[in-house]
């Protein structure tokens, strides 16, 4: 059965991605056989819809990998092999980042009876940690746990600190406050504290995993499994034992309901199996906004977010000229905070003509991972009536829509 719904997850619409792989998730938490069953199918769903995971995946898999220690050597081969191939999905980075800090030194030892011989060399590694450093697509966190791999390296390595040294120096300049003190604290560990490097950075001890809500839903069905043994229960259909353990797919439920009548087409009966939605209701739209007017040049912004990548935003700038000379050499440029991605489309044009003409546009791409309000400063330069003019201002009155 989890073969059809990561076959499923593999081609469904991205807005569908989302619920499929929580559901994966959580029925892999709750019946895996073995553990290294269950860490093979969470790096499959990381591995394919790795952006749409939930926030505890990371975290559930760091832990799940770290109480397996026979399966260290395992994990950490197919994790830097995953990684290698690509560096896009962040929560598949963050984790695979987190394993070759932690069994770097088994990923060099190069005798690992579960998987394909790997030759790793110690420059493939540090390389391959630093692309994930230099990557655009990488967040800030996830180069945090680069950087902290890195570190922990250091003391797992055979070979020369150096070139350790020399990347996490590089980040003691960073404009990101975080990796900033972060890489500030590694050097001066390096500097100072040298001698205590190597207990301090040391494996992190195996925790027992408790506590988790798939624990808590097991101890209450246990509770409800002895219950049902002092009273007769009629013998149900196997159909219906089926249905009831998909059941977990939506979610606990502290009553027992009956599924709906599952749609006799093979694509219907797959939608109700995951309970997702058929047809989404669309988004409302958002409203536009005047940002800038002036002798009758105006500028008007126009907003759109894409269903299936809603850290996207575009933008469409549309400038109008309602007097009674062109507007040349019109020039729009746009900045954002640090934590915003921001890409420039060429526009349609330099001219905006005079009384009411056809409107020159352009495009801004702005992607948000963190669902930031958002800010927005533009900086114009045209000629007008043979005059040069150059405006710089900031938009802070964004719809909340852009970004929540």
């Amino acid at each position: 059965m989890t073969q059809e719904l990561q076959g499923f997850l593999e081609s469904c619409p991205p807005d569908l991605q989302a619920d499929c792989a929580s559901g994966i998730l959580l029925a892999a938490e709750r019946f895996a056989p073995t553990k290294r069953w269950h860490i093979d199918t969470t790096l499959r769903v990381l591995m394919t819809a790795g952006t749409h995971v939930r926030d505890d995946a990371v975290a559930n898999l760091t832990q799940l990998i770290g109480g397996a220690q026979e399966l260290h050597a395992y994990s950490v081969r197919r994790l830097y092999s995953a990684l290698a191939e690509d560096i896009s999905q962040q929560p598949l980075v963050q984790v695979a980042a987190w394993c070759i800090g932690e069994y770097g030194d088994l990923l060099l030892e190069g005798s690992c009876e579960e998987t394909e011989p790997l030759q790793v060399e110690e420059e493939e590694v540090l390389a391959l940690l630093e692309r994930v450093l230099q990557s655009h697509m990488s967040l800030p966190a996830t180069r945090g746990y680069a950087l902290t791999a890195l570190m922990k390296l250091s003391t797992r390595l055979r070979g020369d600190n150096n070139r350790i040294r020399q990347v996490v120096s590089v980040y003691g300049s960073c404009l990101d406050v975080e990796l900033q003190q972060r890489a500030v604290e590694y050097n001066t560990l390096f500097r100072k504290y040298d001698h205590m490097r190597a207990a301090i950075l040391e494996k992190i001890p195996l925790v027992e995993r408790g506590g988790s809500q798939a624990d808590e839903e097991a101890k209450e069905s246990k509770e409800t499994a002895q219950l049902s043994e002092a009273a007769p229960v009629p013998t149900e259909p196997q159909a219906s034992k089926l249905l009831d353990l998909l059941d977990l797919l939506d979610g606990p439920s502290g009553d027992a309901q009956h599924p709906p009548p599952l749609d006799p087409t093979p694509g219907g009966a797959l939608i109700h199996l995951l309970n997702l939605p058929c047809a989404p209701p669309p988004p409302a739209p958002i409203p536009n906004l005047k940002v800038f007017e002036r002798e009758g040049l105006q500028l008007n912004l126009s907003f759109v977010r894409p269903p299936g990548t809603r850290t996207l935003l575009l933008i469409t700038v549309t400038a109008t000229n309602t007097s009674g000379g062109d507007v040349t050499h019109f020039i729009c440029q746009a900045a954002v905070p640090k934590s915003f991605q921001l890409q420039l489309q060429a526009p349609s044009g330099d001219t905006v003509p005079a009384q009411g003409g056809l409107p020159t546009t352009q495009l801004l791409r702005i992607l948000n991972p963190k669902k930031a309000p958002l800010r927005l400063k533009l900086r114009l330069t045209y000629n007008h009536f043979g005059q040069s003019v150059q405006e710089i201002f900031e938009v802070n009155n964004l719809p909340v829509e852009t970004w929540q």
